[in-house]
């Protein structure tokens, strides 16, 4: 389980450092993808062949999967930790989020995000905010 934010400076060379509490999750490599509301997704080797499993055998339409499928596995990076603990950040995805020099890791529960450090405090605030919106009608429900 993932959990927790932690602020890094990149490299010149482009490359992070995983959260040291992390990386035995991920030593057997990650997969990045570009996250729904403009970050990168991090997902663990098991948890995205999972998930890109549950991707390839729902009741969906074949032209809505070939969709699916081009527009996550297209722009996925399978990435490897470095002997330090970095990862290097693809150049198309660290346009994407907007990640020029300093980088917010997030714990999302079985993965992690990748954030610009401006519109991670932006996205933190409505999170929150909703979170317990969220849990308050849930409680109602049970």
């Amino acid at each position: 389980m993932f959990f927790g934010e932690f602020e890094y400076k990149i490299d010149e060379k482009g490359r992070v450092p995983i959260p040291p509490k992390f990386r035995k999750e991920l030593k057997g490599g990650v997969v990045l993808v570009p996250g729904i509301e403009k970050c990168i997704a991090a997902y663990p080797l098991p948890v995205w062949k999972r998930l890109a499993d549950t991707f390839t055998s729902g009741p969906i339409t074949p032209s809505k999967l070939r969709r699916l499928n081009r527009a996550l596995f297209a722009t996925a990076f399978s990435i490897k930790i470095d002997g330090q603990g970095r990862i290097a950040l693809p150049i198309s995805l660290k346009q994407y989020a907007e990640i020029v020099d300093e980088v917010i890791i997030a714990g999302a529960n079985n993965y992690l995000e990748l954030w610009n450090k401006v519109r991670w405090e932006e996205e933190k605030a409505i999170s929150q905010e909703q979170a317990w919106q969220i849990i308050e009608s849930l409680e109602r429900h049970q």
